[in-house]
């Protein structure tokens, strides 16, 4: 089951995404009721846009599940949310969370690509932990492309964030500015220069300067034929958290370019649910691993 919500940030109506996992209903109703709840006196619209055909149907307000947040690539309509990954992901268990970011599909603001849209994720976890079917001790974050810059920033300002995932994720984002001519244009529209003349602006959205900061799991997923996002981004990152001895996996795909087939994402999505249950349930920190 899953909706298009539109919730607060910053006093900005954002919009997202709430997919509940194969099986589980929700009355729109009541979801209505709970944001009325949360954000009081603000009119915010929800739209059903999937159901489970599944016939006997449990109620998620019985049950206490947990989240995985993605954060999206890109910026505006490219890489916008994929729905079909919400609901990939969805059949592993966890509500899946994914904000659309400040300035798209009709929020308001200007998405600043991990500048103040940040708190377009942050606000969209303190909502998750005020639902009460959401397991708030079990939050992952997942950010793909230049979501990883937003999964990061999540980490390090939410504590309580179980796990956090790193999928063909940018990890130094003025590397990303010298490798992708294509996108500077951009960068500098957004974020107000180049690394050379707003370097602060660029170490302030890269993970990498991030490490230190981060105390929970950290898996990273990268495909070594990687054209958009090169794989020593991820190849960087991973040896950073290693150096400070930082718990984190590495999922190297041999090859394999931002996108993966159907077939090897299928099963890339299940080794990354098999790594967060071990990691959520891990009492203590293991030593970094290659895998």
């Amino acid at each position: 089951m899953m909706f298009h919500i539109t919730y607060l940030s910053d006093g900005l109506k954002v919009k997202g995404y709430l997919c509940l996992p194969h099986g589980f209903e929700l009355p729109e109703s009541a979801l209505s009721e709970l944001l009325e709840s949360i954000y009081p006196a603000v009119t915010l619209p929800i739209t059903q846009i999937a159901s489970s055909i599944k016939p006997n149907k449990k109620d998620v307000r019985k049950h206490k599940l947990p989240v995985l947040i993605y954060c999206r690539g890109g910026i505006g309509r490219v890489g916008s949310v994929k729905t079909e990954w919400l609901e990939q992901f969805a059949n592993h268990g966890h509500i899946v969370f994914a904000p659309s970011y400040r300035g798209t599909e009709g929020g308001e603001g200007r998405d600043e690509f991990g500048g103040q849209d940040i708190e377009d994720v942050l606000s969209g976890y303190r909502l998750l932990e005020n639902l009460p079917f959401v397991d708030a001790d079990r939050i992952a974050v997942m950010g793909f492309s230049r979501g990883s810059i937003n999964a990061t920033l999540a980490a390090v300002n939410m504590p309580r964030v179980n796990t956090c995932i790193l999928w063909s994720g940018v990890a130094d984002l003025a590397q990303t500015y010298e490798e992708r001519i294509d996108l500077r244009k951009m960068l500098k529209r957004v974020i107000g220069g180049s690394p050379m003349k707003t370097p602060k602006s660029y170490i302030a959205r890269s993970p990498i300067a991030m490490a230190e900061q981060i105390r929970c799991p950290v898996l990273v997923i990268h495909g070594t034929g990687d054209a958009q996002v090169n794989f020593s981004h991820g190849l960087q990152m991973t040896k950073k958290l290693q150096e400070i001895g930082a718990n984190v996996t590495l999922h190297e795909y041999t090859e394999l370019g931002h996108h993966f087939p159907k077939d090897i994402h299928n099963m890339a999505t299940e080794r990354m649910f098999n790594w967060i249950n071990q990691s959520s349930t891990s009492s203590t920190s293991s030593p970094a691993s290659l895998s």
